[in-house]
């Protein structure tokens, strides 16, 4: 047994095993709108993302329980943060103590916890508005995970973007963006592959080219790749992480129906993550695994359960599991 890889699973954003509890609670535009007064609208802002961090905290306590140390955060605990309405609300004053608490939690039972915020961040349009507003959704990520008294450094989870203009325009036009952002936000972004417009091919480029860490996806891959030499790919995604000082993180899902399809199964399918793990294995010593299922910790728990089954398969906890082949 010469090679052998330890794995640690996560899960994303919310539990279904705990009522109650969820860390999305939002309030919309129109009723904020309703509120004649724009203080007492702002105070039920704050009330709600309290709620909302109150929920993260039973969450993360659910998952000490369980010895679930990785967990995606919600992006959506402070509603209506960047919105125009909202201007000069300084919601990281209010919630300071709350943050606090949290990132003492974090911090005493050595989870590492990130982000991956929506679709409407684009670092590669051509539109100043939007980049503007892609910022200032990546700032208050920034100032949450400055109140838990975490560092901001390779938290965020960011796709390419779109490729309205022409891929290789996209590209380029996410080169030049970065270039102007400021270099806390460069630092908080780690950049996937997705299975739409970008590839793991492009994303590498970018990584390799920028020094941002590249986050595979394998379902994103399984739909959506050129080579076929994974392997190859898969050392150079490695080699993004070098200079980080957070272990590798992936991101695995399995698909719906058919192969191809890119809607999330409730579940993963534990055999092609075996087969994976099983080329991979050898090439890195550690591996973070953000598990993206509709069924969230059900799922991972489910997973960790069947890995328990399969050849050269050690597991603990999902915090704790080895591959030894």
């Amino acid at each position: 047994m010469d090679n052998n890889l330890s794995i640690r699973l996560g899960y994303v954003a919310m539990s279904m095993l705990l009522s109650n509890a969820s860390p999305s609670k939002n309030v919309t535009v129109k009723q904020f709108e309703q509120i004649a007064d724009r203080e007492a609208g702002i105070r039920k802002l704050e009330r709600v993302a309290i709620a909302n961090l109150e929920n993260c905290l039973r969450i993360l306590k659910h998952n000490q329980a369980h010895d679930i140390t990785f967990f995606r955060l919600s992006s959506r605990i402070v509603p209506l943060a960047n919105h125009p309405l909202t201007e000069g609300w300084k919601y990281e004053g209010t919630l300071a103590p709350m943050l606090k608490q949290l990132g003492k939690f974090i911090n005493k039972e050595d989870m590492r916890v990130d982000f991956h915020p929506d679709h409407f961040v684009i670092l590669n349009n051509s539109s100043k508005e939007i980049l503007q507003q892609s910022l200032r959704t990546l700032l208050m990520h920034y100032k949450l995970l400055k109140g838990m008294g975490l560092s901001h450094v390779h938290r965020c989870v960011l796709h390419v973007g779109g490729k309205k203009e022409g891929r290789e325009e996209g590209l380029e036009q996410f080169i030049n963006n970065f270039a102007k952002i400021p270099s806390t936000i460069q630092e908080m972004i780690i950049l996937e592959n997705d299975d739409v417009n970008y590839p793991i091919e492009d994303v590498l480029y970018l990584g390799e080219k920028l020094h941002i860490p590249v986050v595979f996806d394998l379902h994103h891959y399984d739909v959506l790749h050129e080579s076929t030499d994974l392997l190859s790919l898969w050392k150079r995604v490695v080699n993004t992480w070098k200079d980080s000082s957070l272990p590798m993180k992936i991101h695995i899902s399995s698909p719906k129906e058919s192969m191809n399809d890119r809607r999330h199964h409730d579940f993963i399918d534990s055999k092609r993550f075996y087969d994976f793990m099983k080329k991979v294995v050898g090439t890195v010593e550690h591996l973070d695994v953000m598990i993206e299922a509709k069924q969230k910790d059900v799922a991972l728990l489910k997973l960790t359960e069947e890995l328990t089954n399969l050849h050269g398969m050690q597991v603990r906890s999902p915090s704790s599991i080895n591959l030894y082949l």
